[in-house]
């Protein structure tokens, strides 16, 4: 039998704020376990929390960035459950009355957009942190109570690779809002999947696994390859899925059973006591939306308008808000008409030394004058394409000026006509067998005396004037 694959993501994001969620707890990633608390955030009897203002116009960003309709009422809720990490035993978040509902994401999978349904953007307080060690668990609170955005998708991905996708499209608008460092090692962003499997052309949904401890994009997609060939199985063979916690053990390469996956009434949520029913006005609403920054999806539609792009090389240049930066200060200082030559450098030698070096584009730390001063010099036929790669890689090494490493190596391209026809002279003289064979129309033999000049000059002959020389010699003659 065929099956379905029927995926949804829960991301949890942390924000970028000076103070936890509900007290004035400094946020400072790797402070000394437990420093970072006070009476507010352990929950101890009497303290009373305040909501952290910054973390709402934050959440707010989030939201409109997706398309999410703004709640005009919203509130906190108690989610009940007891864990060493979980000071309060319950975490504040919110149920039935989140921030937000009804977004979307569009994602580019598979050679073609697809829009993915956001069911709510809500807003929650994050849990501490357990320390395994051989032979003991420790807990620290420092990030208990820190600000914390669900971003739950509608269950509309219907594979690993469009999970995967998701995932970098969202992590990607996420950093444009400069509301998280989305940094995964720190716990600054974290995924949860829901899968299932149905027959195809099934409209209801099988009985779906949770996988947890996925600490990266290609994590969560590795787990849901396993979990797909899983389930698959265990259909086949006619035994009953049962609902569950997973979780990704990255070294075997496979998910483990945790724990029987708890529903809404195992949380037992009723409305926070300490923080009452509030009220999110338009006006506030518009202000933020006004505020927002050119997202990647118009950036890359602008930079096809403006400088005449094709989708493919604007989606690469967009894909990070840093680069997309260097990117469009590089097009728009670069002197030439046609823009994407620029374009072509930037996603073809830059990137190209960027993946080699295991760096982002910006964080090649190349001066953009210089990169400018170099495509000058392979326009102008000073030194080939191949030689200028090399010179890029020498800018990167030794943060030199082209010129100035052209000219210590003395790579410029001999252009002069006069000597040139002296190297051509002996070629010639060498190849009658290739001569003959020209004349004969054989295209093939025209590169093989263009190749044995550019031997003889050592690669400094400029190849383009070299053909058209030859061709004229031999045509005239």
């Amino acid at each position: 039998m065929r099956y379905q694959t029927v995926i949804g993501l829960e991301v949890h994001l942390q924000l970028k704020t000076k103070t936890k969620a509900f007290c004035g707890c400094a946020i400072d990633f790797g402070k000394t376990p437990n420093s970072g608390v006070c009476p507010v955030c352990l929950g101890f009897p009497g303290t009373l929390p305040v909501y952290n203002k910054e973390a709402l116009n934050s959440a707010i960003k989030v939201a409109l960035a997706f398309s999410c309709q703004i709640q005009e009422h919203t509130k906190f809720d108690r989610k009940n459950y007891f864990y060493p990490d979980l000071p309060k035993n319950y975490q504040i978040s919110q149920f039935d009355l989140p921030l937000s509902r009804h977004g979307y994401l569009d994602i580019f999978s598979d050679n073609k957009t697809k829009r993915i349904g956001i069911t709510r953007v809500h807003l929650e307080e994050d849990a501490g942190k357990l320390i395994h060690e051989s032979n003991a668990s420790m807990v620290d609170f420092n990030r208990a109570g820190v600000p914390l955005l669900e971003i739950v998708s509608e269950p509309d991905l219907n594979s690993p690779q469009e999970a995967f996708d998701y995932l970098t499209s969202l992590k990607n608008i996420i950093e444009y809002l400069d509301v998280s460092d989305c940094d995964m090692e720190k716990g600054s962003l974290r995924c949860d999947a829901n899968i299932s499997l149905r027959p195809e052309g099934s409209k209801e949904l099988g009985v779906k696994a949770e996988l947890k401890n996925m600490n990266s994009f290609k994590g969560v997609k590795d787990a849901l390859v396993f979990e797909v060939d899983r389930q698959a199985a265990l259909l086949e063979a006619g035994q009953a899925m049962v609902q569950e916690t997973r979780l990704w053990d990255a070294e075997n390469g496979e998910t483990v059973s945790m724990r029987n996956k708890e529903g809404a009434k195992d949380y037992r949520y009723f409305p926070d006591p300490d923080l009452t029913v509030f009220i999110i006005e338009q006006t506030m609403v518009s202000r933020i939306k006004s505020q927002l920054p050119e997202l990647p999806h118009d950036k890359m539609r602008r930079f096809m308008r403006d400088y005449g792009l094709s989708e493919y090389d604007a989606k690469i240049l967009v894909s990070s808000k840093k680069n997309a930066q260097f990117a469009e200060e590089c097009i728009r200082k670069y002197p030439g008409k046609d823009k994407k030559n620029m374009a072509n450098w930037l996603i073809g030698p830059m990137l190209s030394e960027a993946n080699s070096r295991k760096v982002e584009l910006h964080e090649l730390n190349v001066n953009m004058e210089d990169l400018i001063s170099l495509i000058g010099f392979v326009e102008n036929q000073s030194i080939s394409h191949l030689s200028a790669k090399l010179v890029l890689t020498q800018m990167i090494d030794s943060q030199k000026p082209a010129e100035l490493i052209i000219r210590e190596n003395n790579m410029l391209q001999i252009s002069d006509t006069a000597e040139l026809e002296q190297v051509i002279s002996g070629v010639i003289r060498e190849n009658e067998k290739s001569v003959t064979s020209f004349r004969a129309g054989k295209t093939n033999a025209l590169m093989f005396l263009v190749g044995q000049v550019m031997k003889k000059s050592a690669g400094k002959a400029n190849p383009k004037i070299v053909g058209e020389l030859i061709k004229r010699r031999l045509t005239d003659a």
